[in-house]
């Protein structure tokens, strides 16, 4: 690049961190919290978790549910959360507003208690760093587009540290020298494992995770096989990414003479829908271990899905992205109808198989937690030696910008946009807004200046 276009991309950078700091500090501390999820939970919730209810009695699973519902009113069974002892049975209850509560069985299938899922810490966590806890097509966009400018500022900054030969040894550095050699130095070591982190959560996106899984279900080859069945009516986080929206199969045989079928998955008030104590039968005779999760049919010709993921964000339930795996049985009879194994998926599909546990720091167990959590927290301290840099030189009353770029755009310079832009699509949208803005601020201040010298 020229060298006219240090000064370009050194104001570019600077305004872009002016406005999604804080954007980026919500996101990087939910992160790390997020991270410890687990570990949090098993503390936190220990008595739900793994307590004992004080009754005795040895029930069945179905017993069970019988009990909850008769307890929770207005509520119904959607999800049945199995888990490898010593970790409590889990349902999911939610009523016709869609709120949710989380209800724990003991081994007797006695209630322990309850709690409510919109108030977990994870569901927690997890809200504030997708949709900072507001949620909405708008907010969830600002979210992406934050992360979508970060990948800008840490590729600019790599470029104007050894442009600017940032790293240089200096005799007697002043503070701003030495808060900019900080800056500088930690943003390069970081740079690599940030926008690792960063991609691997872009699945989860409105945005460009709507577009990835497009391609992916589009393209079964390098993405997602399809099951070209009846499609589901429920979204359930407990599916794995790579088989959460696909088609799934029906089941052979059809009630619809029962009543109304339900958009929401819940409990089957037919006789003949297979008790949940058969189906667990079902599961053990096909060699499916624990831990899984149970989601209900949402219509009478709908299916028992149950799924082991990588990516569940249930504490105690994801497995090993080579264990993950997505079957599908008849409701009436229990037969397995289909089921999509890890090996099934595209490279696509694979890569955020694996992509996904990787940033949410469970892949490879405390390891992946601490690297993540070092990079985050390198990442709040390269922010604020950034600020610290622009304090040092900021003049009082005044913005202090970096000075204009003295010479026209490159062509190098116009490349690495627009790859920028393809890479990341809502990322060239607000480019696209950003030199409109520009264009309109020249055009004002030539105007003006024409009217000054008139």
């Amino acid at each position: 690049m020229k060298k006219g276009n240090y000064n370009r991309l050194w104001q570019w950078h600077f305004y872009a961190a002016l406005f999604i700091v804080p954007l980026l500090l919500t996101l990087t501390l939910s992160g790390i919290g997020y991270l410890f999820y687990t570990d949090v939970e098993n503390k936190v919730y220990d008595d739900l978790f793994f307590g004992e209810s004080e009754k005795t009695e040895q029930l069945s699973i179905d017993e069970g549910i019988e009990k909850v519902t008769e307890k929770y009113q207005g509520y119904s069974v959607s999800k049945i959360i199995v888990l490898d002892d010593p970790y409590n049975t889990r349902l999911t209850m939610t009523n016709e507003d869609g709120e949710q509560t989380y209800v724990f069985l003991d081994d007797n299938y006695e209630i322990v208690g309850s709690q409510s899922a919109k108030h977990t810490f994870s569901n927690i966590m997890r809200e504030i760093h997708s949709s900072l806890f507001v949620g909405g097509t708008i907010v969830n966009y600002l979210v992406e587009l934050a992360a979508c400018w970060a990948i800008f500022l840490l590729f600019t900054g790599l470029y104007m540290t050894f442009k600017g030969r940032a790293l240089k040894k200096v005799q007697n550095p002043t503070k701003r020298q030495k808060n900019k050699k900080l800056h500088a130095l930690l943003g390069t070591i970081i740079t690599i494992p940030m926008i690792v982190i960063i991609f691997t959560g872009l699945p989860w996106s409105a945005f460009m995770g709507n577009f990835i899984y497009s391609v992916a279900q589009e393209n079964p080859s390098i993405g997602i096989p399809t099951l070209k069945e009846q499609p589901p009516t429920s979204d359930m986080s407990e599916i794995p990414w790579a088989t959460r929206k696909n088609e799934t199969p029906t089941s052979n045989e059809s009630h619809s003479h029962h009543g109304h079928m339900s958009d929401m998955p819940v409990m089957s008030n037919s006789s003949n829908t297979l008790s949940v104590d058969k189906l667990l039968r079902k599961i053990e005779e096909y060699n499916i271990s624990k831990p899984y999760s149970i989601i209900y049919p949402a219509t009478e010709e709908g299916v028992y899905t149950v799924s082991k993921s990588s990516n569940s964000g249930v504490t105690g339930l994801d497995v090993s992205p080579y264990d993950e795996m997505t079957t599908y049985f008849d409701q009436y009879s229990g037969n397995l109808i289909s089921q999509v194994n890890y090996q099934d998926y595209g490279i696509l599909a694979k890569w955020f198989t694996w992509g996904i546990p990787l940033h949410e720091g469970h892949l490879f167990g405390w390891p992946n937690k601490l690297i993540n959590l070092f990079v985050c927290i390198s990442f709040l301290f390269v922010i604020f030696w950034g600020i610290k840099t622009w304090l040092s030189r900021k003049k009082k009353d005044k913005l202090s910008a970096p000075p204009k770029a003295s010479s026209g755009v490159s062509i190098s310079f116009i490349i690495f946009m627009i790859v920028l832009g393809v890479i990341m699509p809502l990322f060239g949208i607000s480019l696209i807004l950003v030199i409109m803005i520009e264009g309109i601020i020249h055009f004002l201040n030539k105007r003006k200046n024409i009217n000054l010298v008139n």
